[in-house]
């Protein structure tokens, strides 16, 4: 596969990233350590993860997958700080106390002496970008961390955190993770041309639409019994909405029309889109990564590109991925 730059740090990573919200909830540990074994094999370098994920166990998995390998130095690990991690009103957000704790937490749970990618899980208005990001640096600096990034951050918020970093000389982003699919194009307007303009790669969480690309619903009240919709509810059914069922359905019957999988062509889609690192894949096991590796090899034609848009304009959206980002007035009717 053609591996591609990591911003413009120079560190190559995979066309696609392995996601792990769903080690532990719903995805057992065994199973969870041998598709991560699989996604090594296939050439997946980089591992997304978070602090947040299964209240740290899918840091613990990580960790442990990657000893059980002995390939720690074939993987970039990516985790991430922001979310409660426990009761205390200092056990979340993007202060200096949170982020040096957790940091710390997260080293811990994942049994490795740095972490290659630490993201800001949401952005924290609360707290001066100058604060947060001084502890970002006293952590690269301390070799605890190579290299940061923000996640689901406004165009503007991201670009506040490049200047602060160049004023102040400071540890810089390198990444921004923002929703990204066919159904959410909105990041094109304004996000994905600032990440280009100052040298940020960009990882794209929810590929396929929570599976709305995928074909996976018959209407947006029944969702299938066996996905992050039916098991947590919450944020994650306020995605799924009527049109956008309607939307995904109506791509993944043009995928299968040309013999394609719609979930490889959806992935496929915010992989080959300018501007983008790395579609994050989120498989509940073996089986479903196998049936995304193909995607590493796969290309987006011109043609495609036009079917595409014309079922979705570009820029626009159908269905609200950034429904967890409170910064986002702006919701889809």
């Amino acid at each position: 596969m053609e591996y591609r730059p990591l911003g413009r740090t120079g560190v190559m990573v995979s066309p696609l990233a392995l996601g792990t919200d769903n080690l532990v909830n719903p995805t057992p540990r065994d199973e969870s350590i041998r598709m991560i074994h699989a996604a090594i094999d296939a050439g997946i370098n980089l591992i997304d993860t978070s602090n947040s994920y299964a209240a740290g166990e899918s840091e613990r998995i990580v960790g442990e997958a990657l000893q059980l390998s002995g390939r720690r130095d074939d993987v970039i690990v990516a985790t991430k700080v922001h979310y409660p991690t426990g009761p205390g009103p200092n056990d979340r957000g993007n202060s200096r106390l949170h982020i040096m704790r957790a940091c710390d937490e997260s080293l811990r749970r994942l049994g490795v002496d740095h972490i290659d990618l630490y993201q800001l899980h949401r952005p924290d208005m609360t707290i001066p970008l100058a604060e947060t990001l001084g502890a970002l640096d006293d952590l690269v600096r301390a070799g605890k961390v190579r290299y940061i990034g923000s996640s689901t951050a406004p165009a503007w918020h991201v670009v506040e955190g490049v200047m602060t970093s160049e004023q102040r000389g400071l540890a810089r982003f390198v990444t921004e993770q923002s929703p990204y699919n066919l159904l959410d194009r909105r990041v094109e307007n304004e996000l994905l041309p600032a990440c280009q303009r100052h040298g940020l790669g960009v990882l794209a969480w929810s590929p396929l639409a929570m599976g709305m690309l995928a074909g996976r619903y018959s209407s947006a009240d029944a969702p299938p019994p066996d996905s992050r919709v039916a098991a947590r509810g919450g944020i994650y059914a306020e995605r799924v909405s009527a049109r956008g069922v309607e939307v995904g359905n109506q791509f993944a019957a043009m995928a299968r029309s040309l013999g394609m999988d719609p979930a490889q062509l959806a992935i496929c889609f915010v992989k080959d889109q300018p501007g983008i690192t790395a579609p994050i894949i989120g498989p509940k096991n073996v089986a479903q990564l196998v049936g995304l590796l193909p995607v590493l090899e796969m290309t987006l034609s011109d043609e495609l590109q036009q079917m595409c848009d014309e079922i979705v304009a570009p820029g626009s959206v159908v269905a609200s991925f950034f429904n967890s980002a409170p910064w986002m007035r702006w919701k889809v009717l």
